[in-house]
């Protein structure tokens, strides 16, 4: 255990428990150093407080640009306490140790997110002194504790006052560690800021450099195999809604596979306004439906595809409640996840302690970033957040759908974007009703897609279909009529659309393009 902090340097941004913290600190007769607005609020908060400027003996300048850059700050961050020489030569200069550090930084994310941000504004919310202390701080970790997050504060005090004022090496150790990661993360976005833009300042579609941050939520047992290792990483900040803020209630520990599948389940499910159950196997939707509640939803999401449906990823964008629970749990589930599951849904799931059982705050966010790892690089694009309305609808056939049938054209397009491409869904009533993915042709995938309707025991007889990217040739046309399709939605932009529309009216088929692709790869 290191000596008693006798003196600490406070100087943030955020201050959040501030006063209370340092308050703490002066009753175990702690030396508060600090800077500018910091200084003045301890000072007004009636804490006895020791501006930089007089300690250093050299005053704030450039408007503050220059106010901790000074040795009698650096020296006493950075002389090793386990060296006589170091602890002799900040001696002789006057410069008494610093032992704590309390820093955090100018908001620079916070500033470049506002609309009309300058690059002038950008450069000044560039934090300079704020990172080096931490930065020296951290280094020497052996002898001095450094704190960036207020959430720590009440731990540090709680440890001291345990301890007659001093702090465990593992602490300080566990402190400087988060220096570094929030120190990486500012200039990550200071980088990807500034290659962000051109020399006039204006925005580029992307950055010249992307440095992006995660950080570790768990280690996995194994990765997509056993003979492969994994973890699942987050952002320090999701979006609202998306499946990293995952609460796990119950169950085995999650897998690779299982969040894969699960993101795919959760992501399609909250897409839709009204009730709705996904059912996802192998990162596909096997069935997906809305109903009147969650139950309705499920019972006619599984009756899709029973025989996948074996043992998969089940989400709801309602929180459950016990009679769909129940009905849930009549089959093998590998992970349910709901927005929140009432007490007679917990009551339900209590007697199967293997079942993954998740709540995740609904919300309207997105990944800012979609990444996909190749061999020694990486794809990045914008989110496929896009979904069509009405209005945005082209009819090209010479027969329109019925209002009916394009509620149900909407909701296949809604599903076939969460279905690997080729994809060719069937849909009724709300519902799917058979599911073609992944095939080399997409006649193919209309042809599976029929299969399983018929496997399954459901009618195809006036249903519509949804394909995420346009018919090469007629034949898919050929295959979904034939089935019992009576209209279809699509992107349209083939070459051959015009052979494709002629297939339609032919077979008298209301057919609408989108404009819009949803391959999912």
């Amino acid at each position: 255990m290191n000596p008693p902090i006798r003196q600490a340097l406070i100087s943030v941004s955020d201050k959040t428990g501030l006063v209370e913290f340092c308050r703490g600190l002066a009753a175990m007769q702690v030396r508060i150093l600090s800077t500018g607005g910091t200084a003045k609020l301890l000072s007004e908060s009636g804490i006895k407080v020791t501006e930089v400027s007089e300690y250093t003996g050299f005053p704030e300048m450039l408007d503050g640009r220059v106010k901790t850059l000074h040795p009698k700050v650096h020296g006493g961050l950075l002389a090793r306490r386990d060296l006589p020489a170091h602890m002799a030569a900040i001696r002789e200069a006057g410069i008494e140790p610093i032992d704590l550090v309390v820093v955090n930084l100018y908001p620079f994310a916070q500033t470049v997110a506002k609309p009309g941000c300058t690059l002038p504004e950008a450069i000044e919310n560039i934090d300079i002194g704020g990172p080096t202390m931490l930065r020296s701080a951290a280094k020497n970790y052996t002898g001095v504790a450094v704190i960036t997050d207020p959430a720590d504060y009440a731990a540090l005090l709680a440890e001291m006052r345990e301890n007659s004022g001093a702090i465990s090496e593992r602490t300080r150790f566990g402190l400087a560690t988060k220096v570094f990661t929030h120190t990486a993360a500012y200039d990550a976005a200071i980088s990807n800021y500034l290659t962000g833009i051109d020399s006039s300042g204006g925005r580029l579609p992307w950055p010249d450099r992307l440095t992006l941050q995660f950080e570790k939520v768990q280690d996995m047992r194994y990765g997509e195999n056993p003979h492969q290792s994994a973890a699942f990483y987050r952002e320090s900040s999701p979006a609202p809604g998306t499946l990293a803020g995952y609460r796990q209630l119950q169950g085995k520990e999650l897998s690779y596979n299982n969040i894969a599948d699960t993101d795919a389940a959760w992501e399609c499910a909250r897409t839709f306004e009204a009730p709705a159950c996904v059912i996802v196997k192998h990162a596909n939707p096997c069935g997906a439906a809305v109903g009147a509640s969650p139950r309705e939803a499920y019972e006619r999401a599984f009756a899709t595809d029973p025989v996948s449906a074996f043992g998969g990823i089940i989400a709801f964008n309602r929180a459950l409640d016990g009679a769909a629970a129940e009905a849930v749990a009549k089959q093998f589930v590998e992970v349910l996840i709901a927005p929140s599951l009432d007490k007679d849904a917990r009551r339900v799931f209590a007697g199967k302690t293997n079942v993954r059982v998740l709540e995740v705050t609904p919300g309207s966010g997105a990944n800012a970033y979609d990444l996909k790892r190749v061999g020694g690089g990486l794809l990045v694009q914008s989110p496929d957040t896009r979904n069509v309305v009405p209005a945005e609808l082209r009819i090209v056939t010479k027969r329109g759908p019925t209002q009916e049938q394009l509620a149900d054209l909407l909701f296949a397009w809604r599903v076939a974007k969460f279905v690997k491409s080729n994809a060719i869904v069937f849909c009724g009533a709300g519902r799917t009703l058979g599911v073609g993915a992944g095939q080399m042709s997409r006649v193919d995938s209309a042809r599976i897609a029929a299969m399983k309707a018929q496997s399954a025991g459901l009618s195809l007889a006036g249903s519509v279909v949804g394909s995420d990217a346009f018919f090469p040739f007629r034949d898919g046309i050929d295959v979904v009529a034939q089935s019992g399709a009576k209209a279809i939605i699509q992107p349209g932009g083939s070459m051959r659309d015009e052979e494709v529309i002629a297939a339609a009216d032919e077979l008298g088929i209301a057919m609408v393009f989108t404009g819009v692709r949803h391959f999912r790869h």
